[in-house]
């Protein structure tokens, strides 16, 4: 009998809703040192995304892409990643790249800095994608690069349920599975493309099946459970070290907030987030640390105490920064700028010029 592709891409779990363990093979390898660093990061993601949305009501930032709600999707993948790996996030995935960098240096990049697009940790991570799709044939041409010299390198790519919607979804799935790219494709389903409904977007039932026209494996896992995200995200960086090939990852989860700050997404979606707030992958966690016996007293008012420090520490340090260089807007296209942008960039300055003396 066919299977239908309910039963061929089932949602992966591994503790329900409540945090009850449903996979006992995992059992050996939740420890308690991995859930206290799993949720420390998790509070501490959520808190700077809070952060970060008061920054930009305060006018401390320009528009600002929220992701609260898909932590565990983003922590739990990061985390599968070994030093070396490379990393292409979108314009939503701040709490993916500080995991995997240990760095905040992406928050100037929402205040218009340049500084913001380079990754100051040392690690193989892209500025952040801001057109949709476009880093997914990139991501698997450095996969194929890594593969062809050799190396033990694994590449990961981030994109929202909207981008498999564009041409360069299926032309980096495309040229990942001819050539055998180690690289894991890892698609957050929030289920909206801004104001789009997935179901209005696509007839497939999932986006994990896409993967099989590519003839490569895709998976469905519950992107709110990060003991799922991980394990499974980790099998699939694991196949690729190996050369076994690259996996197309659909992690279901769902944003709280707006697309981004300058939108109001009442005018189109539903206020469901009651609703999946019954899934909060920050809640789930400490439920199953608490019936595991994982939680002492006092211990997450005092992560929260420290990720609060952090995060202050973070925003002091960028909005301690210099002033901007104009000359950074007009001086990396060209090795000689012609005319007419030194013309542009004369006009700019006396612009402000004019503005500093009143």
């Amino acid at each position: 009998m066919t299977q239908s592709i309910a039963e061929q891409f089932p949602l992966i779990q591994v503790i329900d809703q409540d945090g009850k363990l449903l996979d006992d093979s995992y059992k050996e390898e939740i420890t308690r040192e991995l859930c206290e660093k799993f949720l420390k990061q998790l509070k501490l993601m959520r808190a700077l995304d809070e952060k970060m949305v008061n920054m930009q009501r305060q006018g401390r930032i320009g528009t600002y892409p929220l992701f609260g709600g898909q932590e565990a999707a983003q922590v739990g993948s990061a985390y599968a990643l070994e030093e070396n790996d490379w990393m292409f996030p979108t314009y939503r995935d701040h709490a993916a790249a500080i995991t995997f960098t240990n760095s905040f240096n992406l928050i100037a990049n929402w205040n218009g800095r340049v500084e913001g697009n380079i990754d100051d940790s040392g690690k193989k991570v892209l500025p952040p994608s801001v057109p949709i799709a476009t880093q997914l044939p990139i991501s698997a041409g450095i996969a194929m690069a890594s593969a062809y010299k050799g190396e033990q390198e694994v590449t990961i790519c981030y994109f929202g349920d909207g981008a498999t919607s564009e041409g360069d979804f299926h032309e980096g799935m495309n040229f990942a599975s001819v050539f055998n790219a180690p690289v894991v494709f890892f698609n957050q389903n929030n289920q909206y493309a801004i104001s789009v409904p997935i179901w209005k977007q696509m007839k497939s039932e999932t986006i994990a099946q896409k993967a099989i026209a590519y003839g490569m494996e895709g998976k469905r896992i519950d992107g709110n459970d990060i003991f799922a995200v991980y394990f499974e995200t980790k099998k699939a960086v694991d196949k690729a070290r190996k050369g076994d090939g690259p996996t197309l990852i659909e992690a279901v989860t769902w944003r709280y907030g707006a697309h981004t700050t300058a939108d109001d997404p009442t005018k189109y979606r539903e206020d469901d987030n009651e609703k999946h707030r019954l899934n909060d992958p920050i809640n789930r966690l400490e439920k199953f640390m608490n019936d595991a016996g994982f939680l002492s007293d006092g211990w997450i008012e005092t992560i929260e105490s420290e990720n609060e420090s952090i995060i202050e520490a973070a925003v002091k340090e960028f909005e301690s920064m210099e002033k901007p260089n104009i000359d950074d807007i007009y001086d990396h296209m060209f090795e000689v700028n012609p005319w007419t942008i030194e013309e542009q960039k004369a006009a700019f300055k006396a612009f402000f010029a004019r503005r500093a003396n009143g």
